[in-house]
């Protein structure tokens, strides 16, 4: 059983699946998959349960707006795993949702004749807040995979018992292995506007980064491509763009590789996307907003000093962060216009990128995963 909530999350668990099939008849093994994730989950071979893709939120209020829906979705999945009994439950990023059901599980299936082993596949960012949660890996989990290089070091210290690996990141197998090499991009000056992947972000954040490409356009010729990836998303972004009065790129429903590859620089969202970008050597310049309650919960809680992982990985601001009251249209369209008129503080970034995405480990994350999987519940196999 895989459980993924958001679109980053149903890709890689979607490459997850096609991982353990390749490695599962060395093992003497024919796996079947149910889930509660995304088309791409369903497009794998996984017996979809719920899409629960279609309910990714952010933030404290929209949360506990839907509350009665998620209980509803989190009991059910709960019985449907009573009833199959899988051998392994593995969730896939989706952090709050999958550390609770991997907690209700334990006490659920504790003194029964069921012994299901837990996975997690992607830390939740317990380095960055709350970093005591981490201590459920250690009573909970019997695996924690993560694909970032540091948190191999700080799980040893935060939570030493936890049966933590670091298997890379699968970004570098999406993408052949090889980054881009960092390069003076000829033609016109091409800029993508990446709002986010949940309709909370696309809601706060669209209307700043059209109103920031007006700016732009005020001040330097630029061409723009607005990318999302889904279809739904593309629906709301016209929605919001006719509510704003704001006329901006048409969106395009993905091809995000194809679009960073031709690209001068991004305005992005912090989230997973900021990776996608330092991949492909493009200065980016990243925002977020979100509720005041949630920004001010946020302040109390996050311990780290940046929210794009281009930063967190570099320990530096190779990616300049606006946030909350911060993000204006004025203010991102400002540092857009001084990248786009320095060509030689744009060479300089897309080093810094290419340094930074090095980090990222081999290609072979999801065989790796895969592989330590299948260790649960085959680990006399010959392979």
């Amino acid at each position: 059983m895989l459980i993924a909530g958001e679109p980053s999350g149903d890709q890689l668990a979607s490459e997850l699946v096609a991982s353990i099939r390749r490695a599962a008849p060395g093992r003497d093994i024919e796996p079947t998959f149910v889930a509660a994730g995304g088309e791409l989950l369903a497009r794998a071979g996984a017996e979809l349960l719920v899409d629960l893709t279609r309910h990714s939120v952010i933030g404290l209020w929209e949360a506990l707006r839907k509350y009665p829906e998620f209980r509803r979705i989190f009991d059910d999945l709960m019985q449907r795993a009573l009833e199959l009994r899988p051998d392994v439950v593995v969730g896939v990023d989706y952090g709050g949702f999958n550390l609770r059901f991997a907690k209700a599980l334990r006490r659920r299936t504790r003194g029964t004749d069921w012994n299901p082993r837990i996975v997690q596949f992607v830390s939740p960012q317990v380095w960055a807040s709350r970093a005591g949660r981490a201590r459920v890996f250690e009573e909970v989990h019997d695996l924690l995979l993560g694909i970032l290089p540091f948190e191999k070091d700080w799980y040893a210290r935060h939570a030493p018992r936890a049966r933590f690996r670091f298997v890379g990141h699968p970004l570098v197998d999406r993408h052949g292995g090889t980054a881009p090499k960092p390069s003076d991009i000829p033609g016109p000056r091409r800029i993508v506007l990446l709002p986010g992947s949940r309709t909370g972000e696309l809601e706060r954040h669209l209307p700043v980064l059209l109103r920031a490409l007006e700016h732009i356009r005020a001040g330097h010729p630029v061409e723009a491509r607005l990318v999302l990836p889904n279809e739904s998303l593309a629906t709301r972004a016209r929605v919001i763009a006719r509510r704003e009065g704001l006329d901006g790129p048409t969106p395009e429903v993905g091809g995000l590789s194809e679009a960073l590859c031709g690209a001068t620089l991004a305005l992005a969202s912090t989230g997973t996307v900021t990776l996608e970008c330092a991949w492909h050597g493009v200065p980016t310049i990243a925002l977020y907003r979100t509720s005041w309650s949630t920004h001010a919960i946020g302040k109390r809680l996050i311990q780290v000093k940046y929210l794009a992982m281009p930063n967190l990985l570099a320990d530096a601001p190779v990616m300049p962060e606006f946030i909350q009251d911060a993000a204006t249209p004025d203010a991102i369209g400002d540092a857009a216009l001084r990248w786009l008129r320095d060509p030689d503080a744009l060479r300089a970034n897309r080093a810094a990128l290419e340094k930074t995405v090095g980090s990222l480990g081999p290609p072979g994350a999801c065989d790796r995963a895969a592989a330590l999987i299948l260790d649960l519940i085959a680990p006399d196999s010959p392979a």
